[in-house]
C-alpha cells in the first residue's frame, strides 16, 4: 500500500498499522542548497538576465538564504512575480533587482508606495532602523546583513534583512544573545536621537521576538545557571517560585541585552548617524553599501531615487 498525507495523525489507526507501510518518507521543506536548486531551474522557465556566455547572472545564493522556510511552490510563485515586475517596467528580461522585489513583496507585503509618512516619521524609522543595522555589524555572532530599507512593506515601516550563513538546525547561546541586541538596537535608537519620552510603538515587535528568545533560552535550553539545566514547556507544572525565578532570569536577560545594545550604539554613534542619515536619502542599502559607507568609502546606489520622486514624496508628506 502506498499513500501520503501532510498530516500522519489524519490517517487511519488501521492504515498505519506494522506491515501496511514499511517504509515512512519524509519530504522536509528545502534547504538553501534545495531553495537554490529550484529557484535556478524556474529562472531557465523565463527570460532572465544573462552574460555574454549565455549564463543566467542571478544572485540566486543570496535570495536562497534569505527565504528559510519556503516551498517549491513559494519559490515558483516568487519567479512568476519577478517577471510580472519586469514585464510591467518594459524590461526585456528579469533582473536582480526584480528578484529582490518579488522577494521582498511576498514574504512581507507590497510597497506602500500611496502611504503618507511625514519627514518626522522617515526620520525616525530611518534612525530606527539604522541602530538594528550597527548592532548587527558590531555585535560578534550576529547574522551578516543583506540589506536595510525604510520603505514600507505590510504592518511594518523599515526592515533590516539578515543572511542566514546556512540552514542552521540549531544556535548557540552566543548567537542568540546577539539576537537579542539587535532587536534592542531599534528602540534603543530611538531613545538616543529622540530622549526616552518620544520613543515609538515601532519596536513593539522587536520586543517580543527578544523576550520570546529570551523565555527559550531558560526554559528549553537549560541556560540560565539559576534556573537549570531543565526544559519546562508548561509554566502551569512548575511550582509558584519557579516560575518567579524563570520571570526574573527572563528580564535579566533582556535587561543585559538593553544593556550592551546600548553601549554599542553610543560606541558607534558616528557610524549610525552615518547609516541614518544614508537611509533617508536613498531609502534601500545593500549589506555592502553599508559597510562601505561606514569605512568612509563613497557607495553606488544601484536604483537611487529620482528628483522627481523624491518631490512627490515630500508633497504627500507634507498633506498630514
Amino acid at each position: 500500500m502506498i499513500g501520503a498525507t501532510n498530516f500522519p495523525e489524519s490517517l487511519d489507526p488501521a492504515l498505519i498499522r506494522p506491515g501496511r507501510f514499511d517504509r515512512h518518507v519524509n519530504v522536509d521543506l528545502p534547504d538553501i542548497r534545495g531553495r537554490k536548486a529550484i529557484l535556478d531551474h524556474y529562472l531557465t522557465t523565463i527570460v532572465a538576465e544573462r552574460d555574454d556566455e549565455g549564463n543566467i547572472i542571478c544572485d540566486t545564493d543570496a535570495i536562497a538564504r534569505t527565504t528559510p522556510g519556503s516551498s517549491g511552490a513559494d519559490l515558483a510563485n516568487m519567479i512568476n512575480a519577478a517577471a510580472l515586475k519586469a514585464s510591467t517596467d518594459g524590461k526585456e528580461f528579469v533582473t536582480q533587482l526584480d528578484l529582490e522585489y518579488a522577494r521582498d513583496k511576498i514574504t512581507m507585503g507590497a510597497e506602500q508606495t500611496s502611504a503618507f509618512i511625514t519627514v518626522e516619521n522617515k526620520k525616525n524609522t530611518a534612525y530606527h532602523e539604522a541602530g538594528h543595522a550597527i548592532v548587527c555589524m558590531k555585535t560578534p555572532g550576529a547574522n551578516t546583513i543583506h540589506k536595510a530599507t525604510v520603505i514600507p512593506r505590510g504592518q511594518s515601516l523599515g526592515m533590516v534583512q539578515q543572511l542566514m550563513e546556512g540552514d542552521q538546525k540549531s544556535q548557540s547561546m552566543k548567537q542568540m544573545l546577539a539576537y537579542m541586541d539587535v532587536c534592542m538596537g531599534g528602540r534603543i535608537a530611538e531613545e538616543y536621537i529622540n530622549g526616552k519620552q518620544n520613543v515609538t510603538s515601532g519596536a513593539s515587535q522587536d520586543l517580543r521576538q527578544a523576550t520570546a528568545t529570551a523565555q527559550r533560552m531558560v526554559m528549553l535550553f537549560g541556560m540560565s545557571e539559576k534556573v537549570g539545566k531543565v526544559s519546562i514547556r508548561d509554566l502551569n507544572m512548575v511550582s509558584p517560585k519557579t516560575r518567579q525565578l524563570i520571570d526574573e532570569e527572563v528580564k535579566r536577560l533582556t535587561d543585559e541585552s538593553y544593556a550592551r545594545a546600548t553601549a554599542c550604539i553610543k560606541k558607534y554613534s558616528k557610524e549610525h548617524k552615518i547609516i541614518a542619515e544614508a537611509l533617508i536619502e536613498y531609502e534601500t542599502l545593500s549589506g555592502e553599501e553599508l559597510h562601505d559607507l561606514i569605512q568612509g568609502k563613497k557607495i553606488r546606489i544601484n536604483n537611487p531615487i529620482s528628483a522627481e520622486e523624491k518631490a512627490k514624496r515630500i508633497a504627500n508628506a507634507s498633506i498630514l
